[in-house]
């Protein structure tokens, strides 16, 4: 009776063994693509990747890269969203090819940008459009998050009303010359800043936040105590010594603050 028991024990093990690989695939992973796209002949680079072992669309989320451009460390982001379960793609501010590797080439590539907003605000609208375009993507459901320049730029997605459930700011740029208006902001907004951070200014926090009380934004400020700028980019502290720049990476500040990220989609995307 023993081993009959014994037998019929194995025979259903197998049966739930058998269940959960035909529930999880063998080949579920997070699958990754560039995409190209163009704009007023201008040909731009997007890096677009998801899980293919969650079924069906979910909320996709729109990645603005840094002042040196759309390189590994957007990517490097997009792959972890999606394996948070999200559609993600890395737009492209500055064009196929421009890639700074030194900060004087990285302030002409950002200065050639916002010198012409109507045009940068076409970039990222097309973008969007394209992320939208992904077949697993909630066209319903989107957000973006933006790095030092990348702040700057879905911080102005929000204020230009973009149809966006919410935007995140890591150690962006908040200045504005067009600040958000009571009625158009569609987003939620949260700003991500080191405390030590000496490209943002005390005038400038306290002027965000004036701008975002009167445009009745939901918005949320966070100052991550002893974090200087480019906190969540490993390689902030070789681009510091070798520009002579105030970049330092902070691990602690970088979890946390991605944390902060996640926390604040549950809210936005539920």
């Amino acid at each position: 009776m023993r081993l009959n028991q014994l037998v019929k024990n194995y025979f259903k093990w197998m049966a739930v063994v058998a269940s959960l690989t035909i529930a999880t695939p063998l080949y579920a992973e997070v699958v990754t693509k560039v995409i190209p796209y163009r704009i007023n002949n201008v040909e731009m680079t997007g890096y677009y990747a998801y899980d293919n072992a969650i079924k069906g669309k979910r909320p996709g989320v729109l990645v603005v890269h840094e002042w040196w451009g759309h390189n590994d460390y957007a990517r490097k982001r997009v792959r972890m969203l999606a394996r948070l379960g999200y559609s993600a793609f890395a737009l492209d501010m500055y064009g196929s090819g421009k890639l700074a590797k030194h900060p004087d080439n990285a302030k002409k590539f950002m200065s050639e940008v916002l010198a012409n907003m109507d045009n940068a605000r076409l970039r990222y609208k097309k973008a969007l459009a394209v992320l939208k375009a992904q077949p697993v993507t909630d066209a319903g459901r989107i957000a973006a998050i933006g790095y030092c320049f990348g702040g700057g730029v879905v911080l102005d997605m929000a204020r230009q009303g973009l149809p966006l459930k919410g935007v995140v700011s890591f150690h962006g740029s908040i200045g504005t010359k067009t600040p958000a208006v009571k009625g158009k902001v569609k987003a939620s907004v949260l700003v991500l800043n080191g405390a030590d951070d000496p490209f943002v200014t005390k005038e400038q926090i306290s002027a965000l936040k004036q701008e975002m009380k009167n445009a009745a934004v939901a918005f949320e400020f966070v100052n991550y105590k002893g974090a200087k700028h480019s906190f969540t980019n490993p390689q902030a502290d070789a681009f510091g010594k070798k520009f002579n720049m105030p970049l330092q990476y902070n691990a602690e500040v970088d979890k946390k603050s991605w944390e902060k990220m996640q926390s604040f989609f549950q809210q936005i995307f539920k």
